[in-house]
C-alpha cells in the first residue's frame, strides 16, 4: 500500500542523477563562469533584459563599454531594463527615478526626491562583470565574492592563437541546457537524428561505432574527447534484419576510421585543425562548450542555461583563413552553411533536446559520452567549490 507523500519507487534498471549530486542541482547551470549572452552590435543605450544562470539582467551600453546588472531596482522591484539614461554613467529605474551608477551599481541619485535623498549612497544594485569575445557579450555569473576568472583560459585554446573567420547563430531555445550539452556530446543520436538532414543529405552516415572517452591534454586539458576506435557502415540485426544508411546517390564511405569529422578520411585537413591533434573530433567542456572538428572548419556550441526549462543556442562556425578566403567563407555560410546547419540540422536537435525527459533513464553502451560528461562536470564544479 503507499500513500501521497510516499516516495516513488524506482524501477529496476532505471537510474537518476544521484551519482553526480552537483551536476543533478545544476538546472539552472554552473556559477562560476563566463557565459555569451548576446552579439556585442545588439547591446546598446536602451537596456535589455536576459536571465542567464537564473540571474536575471540588464545590458546597456554606456561610452563604448557594455555594462551588466542585476535587473531588478530594490525599491519596489521593477525591472531595470525598462529603464533608461537620464545622465552618463547611468541607469534610472522608469517607476521612480531611481539612479544606479554604472560601474558600482550604488544609488547616486532619486529623481523624485530632490538632490538631497537621504537614501542615495544607501543602497547598491548588483553587477556583473562583462566581456567581449568572438563578437559577442560575455557575463560571468560569480560563484560567490570571488574576481572573475580569466575568460580566455574558458575558450579554446585554438581560437586564442590563430587568425579565423566565423558565423554563427544566437537564439532562446526550451529545454534544459543539460539535456543540450548532452545531446551535442552524444555518440549515438547524429547517425540516426540526422541521418535525413539536408546538410548530410549526400553523405553516408555510420550505422554504429565502437567509441571511447578520453581526457584531454595540454591546453586540452579541461575538455573530454570521443574518440572512434570503430565504425561500421551497415549492419545484420539478428531476427530483424539489414539496416544500412547507403543510397545510390550518397557518397560512398571509406574504409578507415578518422577523428576529424564524423563520415570518414577527408581528402585534406586543413594545417591549423591538424596542428592542434584533437584525439577525436568531438569535444566537450564546462560550463558547456562542445566543439566538432571538421577537417577545414570548427564548429562550436555553448549551452547557456536560462532556467530550468529554457536555455540559450550559441552555435559558431569558424573557419581559420585570412582576406580573400575569410571572405569567400563568409559568403559561403550566409548563402548556405546557416540555413543547412544552423537552420536544419540544429533544428533536429532543437526538437530532440525540447522532448527530452529524463532522468529516470535507461542508458546504453554509447552513453558512455553522457556518464563522462557528467563525471567531468561533477569533478571540476566540485574542485570550484572546494577552492572557493
Amino acid at each position: 500500500m503507499t500513500t501521497a507523500n510516499a516516495p516513488a519507487r524506482r524501477e529496476p534498471g532505471r537510474q537518476d542523477w544521484s551519482s553526480w549530486p552537483h551536476y543533478d542541482a545544476a538546472a539552472t547551470g554552473f556559477k562560476g563562469y563566463w557565459y555569451p549572452v548576446t552579439w556585442t552590435s545588439k547591446v546598446t543605450g536602451k537596456p535589455s533584459a536576459f536571465t542567464i544562470a537564473g540571474e536575471k539582467i540588464a545590458l546597456v551600453r554606456d561610452g563604448g563599454k557594455t555594462y551588466a546588472l542585476h535587473d531588478r531596482c530594490p525599491h519596489r522591484g521593477v525591472p531595470l531594463s525598462l529603464g533608461n539614461q537620464q545622465f552618463p554613467g547611468t541607469i534610472s529605474c522608469p517607476y521612480h527615478g531611481w539612479t544606479y551608477d554604472l560601474e558600482s551599481g550604488k544609488l547616486c541619485a532619486v529623481i523624485t526626491d530632490g538632490p538631497g535623498s537621504p537614501i542615495c549612497g544607501k543602497v547598491t544594485v548588483r553587477t556583473y562583470p562583462t566581456a567581449q569575445r568572438l563578437g559577442m557579450t560575455w557575463v560571468y555569473i560569480p560563484l560567490g565574492d570571488e574576481e572573475p576568472a580569466d575568460i580566455d583560459a574558458q575558450l579554446p585554446a585554438e581560437l586564442a592563437e590563430n587568425p579565423f573567420v566565423m558565423g554563427g547563430r544566437i537564439e532562446p531555445r526550451s529545454g534544459n541546457w543539460r539535456f543540450a550539452a548532452e545531446n551535442g556530446f552524444d555518440e549515438g543520436h547524429a547517425k540516426y537524428l540526422h541521418r535525413t538532414s539536408l546538410w548530410r543529405i549526400f553523405k553516408t552516415m555510420p550505422t554504429w561505432n565502437i567509441t571511447r572517452v578520453v581526457p584531454g591534454e595540454g591546453v586540452n586539458r579541461r575538455w573530454i574527447f570521443r574518440v572512434q576506435d570503430e565504425v561500421h557502415w551497415e549492419a545484420d540485426f539478428p531476427g530483424v534484419g539489414h539496416w544500412s544508411n547507403k543510397r545510390w546517390w550518397k557518397i560512398r564511405p571509406p574504409k578507415e576510421t578518422f577523428n576529424i569529422g564524423n563520415t570518414g578520411k577527408p581528402k585534406r585537413v586543413d594545417p591549423v585543425i591538424e596542428r592542434q591533434g584533437f584525439p577525436g573530433f568531438a569535444s566537450l567542456a564546462m560550463p558547456g562548450i562542445l566543439r566538432i572538428a571538421y577537417p577545414n572548419f570548427i564548429h562550436y556550441e555553448f549551452y547557456v542555461p536560462v532556467d530550468a526549462g529554457r536555455h540559450r543556442y550559441v552555435g559558431v562556425m569558424v573557419n581559420f583563413t585570412e582576406g580573400f578566403q575569410a571572405l569567400r567563407f563568409y559568403v559561403k555560410y550566409l548563402g548556405a552553411i546557416r540555413w543547412l546547419f544552423h537552420g536544419d540540422f540544429s533544428a533536429q536537435d532543437a526538437w530532440m533536446v525540447d522532448v527530452t525527459d529524463a532522468p529516470p533513464e535507461r542508458l546504453y553502451r554509447p552513453d558512455v559520452s553522457l556518464t563522462a560528461w557528467r563525471k567531468l562536470a561533477e569533478d571540476e564544479y566540485s574542485r570550484r567549490i572546494a577552492s572557493s
